[in-house]
């Protein structure tokens, strides 16, 4: 419950700071950059080095990769089909495709199915939901953002895009089986911890609502998407892969409810960096997490009652 505290909060604070006249305006881009360039780095290095690579993470995993690759198939037919805006196209697709597996889904997870819950909910997260916002998501803010970029630029400003980098470099340091501990962990565990404060904080500054904002169709379309559709469409596809063991039974439960979290902080992050819609990006963040937890609780009940 503290963490879904601090979550609010961390909205709050946001919004709150917007009021005062000495905050800079443009700090939610100064808040991103940090994030960018020091926080997600330290984030990969922390958890990605010391994750345990096995042929049995590919269920798991798989749900953020067939959540990202629906939503941009579903958007980016829809988008060209009705001639949308490119950088709302990709602001959908990012912030449709990305679910907020960790820091809300962990302890949701946890306080529903317990600590095997949690075990599965990490590996959806950290090799699933992580590396998809390392590559996937690079590429296509890249594609649909403002400026029209060749396919060899797109690889290039993926590779260089300091997570991506720092992704590689932990995974290297994974396969060599090189730890990552002492004084250098404290330190990257101290970066790591102001994730979600200081991203929540960025989100909430950028959430100033209108009457014309809740009348915004691409926000209701991209919130029906996240929270009612995608865990959907993981309950019909892991709901006949799936058999009928306790652990099976477990696997696509916190499949179902993970896919079913309200977009990943970082989605609006990345938005905000590539200039896709990050006012919208911020409102399908800002107003999916709570809304979220009313949804969330109807995919329970109903996974409860058939399984």
């Amino acid at each position: 419950m503290s963490n879904i505290f601090l979550v609010i909060i961390s909205i709050l604070v946001g919004i709150f700071l917007q009021r005062i006249r000495e905050f800079p305006s443009d700090a939610p881009k100064a808040l991103n950059a940090y994030l960018i360039y020091v926080v997600l780095p330290a984030v990969s290095l922390l958890h990605i080095s010391k994750l345990e690579l096995s042929l049995s993470l590919l269920l798991p995993i798989s749900v953020a990769w067939i959540v990202f690759t629906l939503t941009w198939l579903i958007f980016g037919f829809l988008g060209k089909k009705l001639d949308w805006k490119r950088n709302t196209i990709g602001c959908l697709i990012i912030c449709g495709g990305l679910s907020n597996t960790g820091f809300v889904g962990y302890p949701i997870i946890e306080a529903i199915y317990g600590v095997e819950g949690l075990k599965i909910a990490v590996l959806v997260d950290q090799p699933g939901s992580f590396l998809v916002v390392s590559s996937l998501a690079i590429i296509v803010a890249s594609i649909y953002g403002e400026e029209k970029m060749r396919k060899r630029d797109i690889s290039k400003r993926m590779l260089f895009f300091p997570p991506f980098l720092f992704f590689i470099l932990a995974l290297l340091l994974n396969l060599f089986q090189l730890e990552i501990k002492g004084v250098l962990q404290h330190v990257l565990e101290s970066f790591s911890a102001t994730l979600t404060p200081i991203a929540l904080i960025a989100v909430g500054l950028q959430i100033k609502i209108k009457p014309q904002d809740i009348k915004d169709n691409f926000l209701w379309l991209g919130l029906i998407h996240k929270l009612l559709f995608i865990p959907l469409a993981i309950f019909m596809l892991y709901f006949w892969i799936l058999g009928d063991t306790p652990t099976e039974h477990l696997i696509f439960k916190v499949s179902v409810m993970e896919a079913g979290m309200a977009s990943m902080i970082t989605s609006s992050i990345i938005a905000g960096n590539f200039n896709l819609r990050p006012k919208l990006a911020s409102l399908l963040v800002g107003i999916g997490i709570p809304l979220s937890f009313i949804t969330l609780a109807g995919w329970y009940f109903l996974l409860a009652y058939l399984r």
